[in-house]
């Protein structure tokens, strides 16, 4: 884990990961890991997953995306992916 410059707000865990994404992706940057995460309004309208999240760079051998039908569900599996790859986010 990199120093911490001050800017790291405690989380209330019991509020959602969606809250902390800006801190997860600002965090992935100072890693060396460019990271994005979007929602596809036509994946919406015909109800399939519509948040990606993706990431490649860094400690990451290969990228990797990690999908889902919210923000939350496509959060959590991107989280378990980066740990499952070695790169331990701290949220």
């Amino acid at each position: 884990m990199t120093v911490s410059r001050g800017r790291w707000p405690k989380i209330d865990q019991d509020s959602g990961i969606e809250d902390a994404v800006l801190l997860i992706l600002e965090w992935l940057g100072e890693q060396g890991v460019g990271a994005a995460i979007r929602v596809d309004a036509e994946r919406l309208r015909d109800q399939k997953p519509a948040w990606t999240f993706t990431a490649g760079g860094g400690p990451l051998r290969q990228p990797m995306r990690a999908d889902g039908a919210t923000a939350h569900e496509c959060l959590s599996r991107a989280l378990s992916y980066l740990r499952e790859a070695g790169v331990d986010v701290p949220f």
